[in-house]
């Protein structure tokens, strides 16, 4: 690989690193960074939050006339249509650069007319290819959520290493350590919202928060999602005596009772009605189809083994996150962290396309996107 190419893809590298640092949900992660015709890098950004100036025009901005005759590496194709801000290619002519490094195509099929294509219109050199896998796989969540208007799915585990969730008296705190554990408060931070089922509420009265703030950023905390077909979710419940600091959403069948609900959002929290499935359940599929009309770009499953099977059963997870820890909870242990009938054969058993594993402490971390042999 030659020197400038190299240097091209140390700076696309920057941009997308920039992007990570980014929560403007409902709008795609983006990092941007600008290099002057000497060679240096003058000025970098990324989008903060919905409605505020794109990475593109931020990091123009504060490189000036530097920019001027430089390049500007970007890990998503910058936007030419009007939305809440001016376009980012208006700023990019204006700028005068001469090279636009991209990471990916704007995957969004309701833009017309890519940025791409008005730059070389106007003589500048665009490139593609840089750094194209890492930046499609930031902007994957969005991605989905633009082309078919449901959110991305992760599916987080937490188990033993037999396969157990709890002890057989029940006790499940904690089977996974302190680091597994701020691991999973990081990747509700990235997500638009959290979700569990009723069992999972009723049984561990969890918060569902982040606890840290730094990690959110100017981000608004996650939004807390319970999947109760009943409204068996009682008023003391730490998920609704927080409504009103967290917001709290609770997916419930269209024959759960008037009074429950009205009791639950009169302590702030917003019930969704969602069709029901022939066996009397919350139909996930029209819950996060629901979820995307509500603007939920991501979310993230934390249990329990019913909602778990069902999300794998009907092919909606796309991500999956399981941590594992060094202990046997025994046969008689609760069962394991998804409960469906599971594959025929080990070859068409769901799983993880180019695993990644890390240890969190003592536990072992293991994600990546989920392969179904019958979808992908």
């Amino acid at each position: 690989m030659s020197p400038e190419r190299e240097l091209d893809y140390k700076r696309m590298r920057r941009a997308l690193e920039l992007a990570r640092s980014a929560r403007p949900s409902p709008n795609p992660p983006v990092g941007a960074v600008i290099v002057s015709k000497a060679g240096d890098i003058v000025a970098e950004a990324f989008h903060a939050e919905a409605g505020a100036e794109h990475a593109e025009v931020l990091a123009l901005g504060r490189a000036g006339d530097a920019a001027r005759l430089g390049t500007l590496y970007v890990s998503l194709e910058p936007c030419n249509h009007e939305g809440r801000t001016a376009p980012c290619v208006d700023a990019i002519l204006k700028a005068g650069v001469r090279r636009v490094v991209v990471g990916c195509m704007d995957p969004n099929p309701h833009v017309t007319g890519g940025g791409a294509e008005r730059l070389r219109a106007a003589g500048i050199e665009v490139e593609f290819g840089i750094g194209a896998s890492e930046s499609r796989a930031l902007v994957a969540p969005w991605a989905k959520f633009i082309t078919t208007g449901s959110p991305y799915v992760s599916l987080k585990l937490a188990l033993s290493l037999d396969g157990r969730i709890a002890t057989r008296t029940g006790q499940s705190k904690w089977v996974t350590g302190p680091e597994a554990r701020a691991k999973v408060q990081e990747l509700r931070a990235a997500h638009d919202a959290v979700a569990v089922g009723i069992g999972t509420a009723l049984s561990d009265d969890p918060r569902l928060t982040v606890r840290d703030a730094t990690l959110l950023g100017s981000a608004r905390p996650p939004v807390r999602i319970v999947f109760d077909t009943k409204l068996r979710l009682p008023a003391t419940a730490r998920l609704v005596e927080t409504a009103l600091a967290v917001p709290t959403w609770i997916c419930a069948g269209a024959s759960a009772p008037e009074d429950a609900e009205e009791a639950l959002v009169n302590a702030g929290c917003t019930v969704l009605r969602i069709p029901m499935t022939v066996e009397g359940r919350v139909d996930v599929a029209a819950a996060l189809a629901e979820l995307g009309a509500q603007g939920i770009v991501s979310v993230m499953f934390e249990g329990g083994a019913e909602l778990a099977g069902t999300l794998l059963a009907a092919r909606l997870a796309d991500e999956l996150h399981g941590f594992i820890a060094p202990k046997l909870l025994g046969p008689r242990g609760r069962p394991g962290a998804v409960d469906w009938a599971g594959p025929d054969t080990p070859a068409e058993a769901p799983s993880i396309t180019s695993p990644r594993w890390e240890v969190c402490g003592h536990d072992a971390y293991v994600h990546g996107r989920i392969h179904f042999s019958d979808r992908d």
